[in-house]
C-alpha cells in the first residue's frame, strides 16, 4: 500500500532545486504566478492540504487562521521573521509554526556592511554620475568627496547572530563597535571586537555615528528607533536597517534627514504597503538615502538553504517529531506543546 504524501500549498515560487525536492517528497501545489496571494486565495488553495508554506508577503492573521481547513496543522514559513503570522492565534488553534533561522546570517551581514559603505562613500551617486550621459570630466581633488568609515563608532541594536556577524565585518573596516542587546555577549565575543556594551539604548545612540538595526520585530522592539531616539542621534550620523521597517519611525527618519540633522540612511526594508513614500523616494533620488529592495538574503545559497530548512521542518512534523525551527508565542516556554487540532 502506497504511503500518502503530505499535501502542501507553497504561496511563492522557490528555487528550482527546492521545488523539485518538494515535488518528490510531498504532494505540492505551487503558486506558479508568483504574485502575493489574497487571504481568500490562500484559503481556497488550502482545501485538503496539510501544510501551508508561507512567506513574508502573506498576511496570516487570526481571521485567516480561524478559517483554515482543519486539515492544516503546520504553517512552515519560508523566512526567518514571522511577524506576518499571528503566532498566538496559530497556537490557540493548535497549528504549529516554523521558520528558517540561522541560514541568513552571513548574507544579511554582508548586505549591512555594503550599505554602510555605499552611503558615506556615495557609491550609488558616483556610479550614476558616470552612467547618466556616458561622459566623465575626469578626476578632481574635490570631486565626490565622501566620509571615511575608519574610526567611526557603530552602534548595533541587537547583538544576535546577524548583529555579531556585522560587528566582525565592521571591525575589519576600522569601526569602533558599540552594541545594545537584551543580553550582554560573553568576553570571548566582546574582547576580539573591542566591543562596548550599553544597557541604555538612549545613551548608546548619543555616542555613535552609525546606528544599525538587527533586532527581531517583537512587541518590545516595534518602533525601537522612535522619533525621540532619532532626535538624540549625533548630527551627521547615519541609520542602516536590513531587519524590519517597523523597527523605526520612518516619518521621523525622513524629517531628520530633510532637516540636515541626520546625514542619511541606508534601507533594505521600508514601508511599501501603499507604494514607496514620495518623501523617501525623493531623498533616495537626492542620494541622501540608499534604497535596496529587501535584498539582504537574496543569494541562491541562502534561498536554497531556507528551502531545505522548510523541508526538514515539514518532514519532522509530519513524522510526529518536534520540528527543529518551531516558533512559539512570545514568552511561552519552548517545551510547551500545542493544543491538538
Amino acid at each position: 500500500m502506497a504511503i500518502q504524501k503530505p499535501k502542501i500549498l507553497v504561496t511563492r515560487r522557490l528555487p528550482e532545486s527546492i521545488e523539485a525536492r518538494m515535488a518528490t517528497l510531498f504532494e505540492t501545489d505551487v503558486n506558479d504566478a508568483d504574485v502575493t496571494l489574497t487571504g481568500e486565495d490562500i484559503l481556497a488553495g488550502l482545501e485538503d492540504k496539510d501544510v501551508l508554506v508561507s512567506s513574508i508577503t502573506d498576511r496570516i492573521d487570526a481571521d485567516l487562521i480561524a478559517r483554515m481547513p482543519k486539515s492544516v496543522r503546520l504553517i512552515a514559513q519560508f523566512g526567518n521573521g514571522v511577524d506576518n503570522i499571528d503566532v498566538e492565534a496559530a497556537w490557540a488553534a493548535g497549528v504549529t509554526v516554523t521558520n528558517t533561522p540561522s541560514v541568513l546570517t552571513e548574507d544579511t551581514a554582508d548586505m549591512a556592511v555594503v550599505l554602510m559603505l555605499a552611503l558615506p562613500r556615495r557609491l550609488i551617486e558616483g556610479a550614476e554620475m558616470l552612467l547618466r550621459d556616458g561622459q566623465w570630466a575626469g578626476w578632481s581633488p574635490t570631486s565626490m568627496l565622501g566620509t571615511r568609515l575608519r574610526g567611526k563608532a557603530l552602534g548595533i541594536v541587537g547583538m544576535g547572530r546577524i548583529g555579531t556577524a556585522v560587528a566582525f565585518r565592521a571591525r575589519a573596516f576600522g569601526l569602533n563597535i558599540h552594541y545594545f542587546s537584551r543580553n550582554r555577549r560573553p568576553l570571548a565575543v566582546e574582547v576580539p571586537l573591542g566591543a562596548t556594551y550599553w544597557d541604555d539604548l538612549d545613551r548608546m545612540i548619543e555616542a555613535v555615528d552609525i546606528v544599525s538595526l538587527h533586532t527581531p520585530l517583537t512587541r518590545e522592539t516595534h518602533g525601537i528607533l522612535s522619533a525621540e531616539r532619532l532626535g538624540r542621534m549625533r548630527e551627521g550620523s547615519f541609520v542602516v536597517n536590513v531587519s524590519r521597517p517597523e523597527l523605526l519611525d520612518e516619518e521621523a527618519l525622513l524629517s531628520g534627514i530633510e532637516s540636515g540633522h541626520l546625514a542619511g540612511a541606508a534601507l533594505d526594508v521600508f514601508d511599501n504597503r501603499n507604494g514607496i513614500n514620495p518623501r523617501l523616494l525623493a531623498l533616495a533620488q537626492d542620494h541622501r538615502i540608499v534604497l535596496t529592495g529587501h535584498m539582504a538574503s537574496s543569494t541562491l545559497e541562502a534561498r536554497t538553504e531556507m528551502g531545505e530548512a522548510v523541508i526538514v521542518n515539514i518532514r519532522a512534523f509530519m513524522d510526529g517529531h518536534q520540528p527543529p525551527h518551531r516558533v512559539l508565542p512570545e514568552g511561552l516556554n519552548a517545551a510547551a506543546r500545542p493544543v491538538p487540532r
